[in-house]
């Protein structure tokens, strides 16, 4: 509280920066968590033995679908839109439109657990040197006041290196579990991505071998 003003809005920053990234770290372990468990559900049901336009139908009723539900759902949209009666189709033309109707819902489905991670590796890079601002204006102002004395004492310069490394303390309070969170999350998105990837390409066969058939 007796710090300087500067070193005061530093440790704030720092303070703010810390609360917005534990905040952002419950909201995206809730989000990546929900993500994981309803694949699992989704792909239960899926390679269940369900009739796929019961499964298709079903989803399509759900007031709010994500994830492995949402490719499917565009991807056999897509496939059924092209399956015009008493048309012959092209079987691998109805396959890219299918495709590529999933890699759009698959990357919007990114884009939404990818949201904020960014702040984190922000905060995760910058509080340090933040912090290290903090600690060159308290050592600074440590050794003004020891330029209008005639002898130096603790006293003096305890203050200023206080302040100093207060501000180094809070600049790694703040960067550490931010960066150990975003590289855990980045971890997991990319592993669910995978899980996505995969899942459209067994899909994807799955439609191929229904239209060979037909």
């Amino acid at each position: 509280m007796n710090s300087s003003v500067l070193a005061q809005l530093v440790l704030l920053l720092l303070l703010i920066a810390s609360v917005l990234s534990w905040a952002m770290i419950f909201v995206k372990w809730r989000m990546l968590k929900r993500a994981r468990r309803q694949a699992v559900v989704f792909e239960d049901r899926f390679w269940s033995g369900a009739n796929l336009s019961q499964l298709y139908e079903g989803v399509r009723a759900q007031t709010q679908r994500g994830g492995l539900e949402g490719i499917f759902a565009a991807g056999f949209r897509e496939y059924l839109r092209l399956q015009r009666p008493n048309q012959e189709t092209v079987p691998n033309f109805v396959i890219d439109a299918a495709q590529r109707s999933m890699r759009v819902a698959s990357s919007r489905e990114e884009d939404e657990l990818g949201r904020w991670l960014s702040f984190l590796a922000t905060v995760g890079s910058v509080s340090p040197y933040v912090g290290l601002f903090g600690t060159v204006w308290g050592i600074m102002h440590a050794f003004m006041a020891l330029g209008n004395v005639q002898q130096a004492s603790l006293a003096m310069v305890a203050p200023g290196i206080a302040e100093a490394l207060i501000a180094t303390a809070m600049g790694l309070f703040a960067a550490i579990p931010a960066v150990v969170a975003y590289n855990r999350f980045a971890d997991e998105l990319e592993r669910l991505m995978t899980r996505y990837d995969n899942f459209q390409d067994e899909f994807l066969a799955l439609l191929q071998r229904q239209l060979v058939m037909n």
